[in-house]
């Protein structure tokens, strides 16, 4: 089993950015593929951004060249820089883990993921 802990939300400014962080213990780290999630109010829970166990990325396409997904293997942790904030980026992020079937493999659907932190709240004022 791994636990998640995210950190680094808060209160941002319209073209801020902002570096999330997701702290793992528990499991070897490198043994996970990880993902992002946002969810706000009434909406469902949506994919930002996954990264595979061998480092390679991918996102949804409307966080593509504002967000980057990274992982320190070394710290255990995960990353998500966010660049360019919008208000409409204001949701609560999770980060999530699961155990690949094969390390080049990323997952995006909810479903796919066992584990998951408690979020960290992110609120972009205009």
């Amino acid at each position: 089993q791994v636990q998640l802990t995210e950190s680094g939300g808060g209160l941002v400014q319209v073209g801020d950015s902002l570096r999330l962080s997701c702290a793992t213990s528990g499991r070897t780290f490198d043994d996970y593929a990880m993902g992002w999630f946002r969810q706000v109010p009434g909406k469902e829970r949506e994919f930002v951004a996954a990264i595979t166990r061998f480092g390679n990325t991918f996102y949804s396409e409307s966080m593509k060249g504002r967000f980057a997904i990274s992982r320190d293997n070394g710290k255990n942790t995960l990353y998500l820089q966010m660049n360019n904030l919008k208000p409409e980026d204001t949701a609560v992020y999770y980060c999530a883990a699961v155990v690949p079937q094969c390390g080049s493999i990323y997952y995006t659907g909810l479903s796919d993921y066992d584990y998951w932190g408690q979020g960290t709240q992110v609120t972009v004022s205009s």
